[in-house]
């Protein structure tokens, strides 16, 4: 550490699905001392266009609005100072973090779209977030020439592009409103355009750029690649997209004097280039060295863990020279919905009596059907389960893909279906590990971090499963933290990130041992489960793909009248 007062203070900000989480962090230690929250007003708007006419949106699209992101800035960074007792004088830094690829159109100046009243009510002006999967045919195109043409980038993503991420998303606007495509200076992520708004200067991060940009090399893909999509996408990234790069920790730039109003920080103070939730995770665990697979667990899951070496891995969402940290590849992966399916699960699947038997135990649904679903031994349910209820992100990368629970009879019981998907989550990070390890990348340690790390039961399903020691990141707050460290490194307390790291980051080390008997149980499970996944995944059966068709038919049939809009599910605290 270098020469900084040892009462010197870092902000860090986590932007995730549905709200905005501020955390006041120590830079000696990494001691948070408090914590804030701002709910987006919006939160997602996927049925409907809230912010603007309230016209209803076609299937598999999921919008937010960015001035909630600022408005987390004007609440939950002030009330986390307040509550932390500190002198804001003392803060060094400020950093964030955000979900991606949540991707918005904006103005030279960074004035988003939507903001323009001409736009208000044009969908594609909005922030597309990154569960946004209506670009799904432009992403399939993109794959289908990408290796038809053996791009040199497409192994570096595991084979597949998905439509999450920025090029498919852009190509959509191009084709679905050219006039939204044409007024958009910069195709900007989230979390670089929360930095401008904090420092006032443009600073695209590695993190994103390589992940969700196709940015490999120092190059974007190539003019005629994407002219060969549409004759006027050849100079999208040329025209859109940032052409110079920061490396993460470094410093964007100061804090301005409107952001210093906003937040109640000094003004000047440094702000830390941004970075994804997931990657910016692995130092407030202590992660950073090669072989800790960091599972960020909540709504969905992102896998995280670096490597000395560079590898093609099948089905992953990325590998980034730098991408967590200077001087090593960066691997990521992924499962589109955890804690997500769970909660639909509960939201419409459950009797109302089980929800009666958990107040009166004074527990959660979530908590009383984790505890009888502990009670059963190993496949006692009978079923397995495919956890792709919002698609599939790795090893597949098929958004089209869906649930199914295999195995139910007029025996099965709310809680046998619920351990199933539990397992089935498992089942899927195993195979994650299996393509990783197959492909030269080890794995020797599972770590946890998220709001599911809390269920126990859960925890041990994934260290038996997997058969790997599983840890648990001791901050609650885990990219909140990994935020505010990298603000330290940006305000030079810290050389590097993982220094700063094994300072302020710190993990349980082997909380969860794997059960040998366990893991043989699971081990046939797992047979089925890698059985299915490969018949309706890898093209045994097409079925999953035609029901989504189907859907979208019928929804565009009914799209003019407010029947077609379902309410959608709000997942509970507790998951998210």
């Amino acid at each position: 550490m270098t020469d900084q007062p040892q009462d010197a203070y870092a902000i860090g900000v986590d932007f995730g699905t549905l709200s905005g989480r501020a955390v006041v962090v120590r830079v000696s230690d990494g001691a948070e001392l408090a914590d804030a929250e701002h709910v987006y007003p919006h939160a997602v708007m996927d049925t409907t266009l809230t912010a603007g006419d309230d016209q209803v949106l076609p299937p598999e699209w999921a919008l937010q609005v960015p001035a909630d992101y600022v408005d987390v800035l004007k609440n939950a960074v002030p009330q986390a100072v307040t509550a932390a007792g500190i002198d804001p004088a003392k803060v060094i830094g400020i950093g964030i973090d955000f979900t991606a690829s949540t991707v918005l159109p904006v103005r030279a100046d960074g004035t988003p779209l939507c903001e323009e009243e001409q736009f208000a009510n044009r969908p594609h002006a909005y922030v597309k977030l990154w569960k946004h999967h209506a670009a799904q045919p432009h992403a399939d195109r993109i794959n289908a020439l990408a290796e038809e043409r053996g791009e040199a980038w497409l192994p570096r993503y595991g084979g597949l592009i998905s439509s999450e991420w920025q090029y498919a998303k852009a190509l959509q606007l191009l084709e679905e409103d050219r006039e939204i495509y044409d007024a958009t200076d910069h195709w900007v992520e989230a979390a670089d355009w929360i930095v401008w708004q904090l420092c006032g200067q443009y600073a695209a991060n590695a993190c994103t750029a390589g992940y969700k940009g196709i940015y490999q090399d120092g190059a974007y893909p190539s003019e005629e690649f994407l002219g060969a999509l549409n004759p006027d996408f050849a100079s999208f990234p040329a025209e859109k997209l940032p052409q110079e790069i920061h490396p993460l920790g470094s410093r964007a730039g100061s804090l301005t004097a409107e952001a210093a109003r906003w937040t109640g920080l000094p003004e000047g103070i440094a702000v830390a280039v941004g970075n994804v939730d997931a990657h910016v995770t692995l130092p407030a665990a202590n992660a950073v060295a090669p072989g800790k697979l960091v599972l960020i667990m909540g709504t969905s899951t992102c896998h995280v863990v670096n490597s000395e070496e560079l590898h093609e891995v099948p089905g992953m969402c990325g590998v980034v020279d730098g991408g967590v940290s200077a001087g090593r590849y960066g691997y990521e992966a992924g499962q589109s919905g955890v804690g997500d399916i769970f909660g639909h699960f509960v939201a419409t699947s459950v009797p109302a009596a089980y929800a009666q038997a958990a107040e009166a135990a004074g527990q959660s649904l979530h908590a009383y059907l984790t505890e009888l679903a502990a009670a059963q031994p190993v496949g006692a349910h009978g079923l397995v389960a495919l956890d792709w209820h919002n698609g599939n992100r790795s090893v597949l990368v098929d958004t089209e893909l869906s649930g199914l629970v295999l195995g139910q009879t007029l025996a099965t019981r709310p809680e046998d279906v619920y351990r199933a998907l539990l397992e089935a989550t498992a089942f899927g990070t195993r195979t994650i590990v299996e393509a990783f390890v197959s492909s030269g990348v080890p794995i020797d340690e599972l770590v946890v971090a998220g709001g599911l790390l809390k269920n126990e039961f859960l925890m041990q399903v994934y260290a038996d499963v997997t058969g790997l020691p599983l840890s648990t990141i001791v901050s609650t707050q885990g990219p909140a933290l990994g935020s505010a460290i990298h603000a330290a490194v940006a305000a030079g307390a810290y050389p590097d990130v993982q220094v700063a790291g094994e300072s302020m980051g710190a993990r349980v080390v082997g909380a969860y041992q794997p059960d040998p008997q366990a893991k043989a149980a699971y081990d046939e499970l797992y047979a089925e489960y890698t059985q299915l996944h490969d018949y309706f995944g890898r093209g045994g059966n097409d079925v999953m793909r035609r029901l989504k068709k189907i859907r979208r038919e019928a929804l565009a049939s009914v799209a003019d009248t407010d029947d077609g809009a379902a309410p959608a599910l709000q997942v509970p605290e507790e998951l998210a």
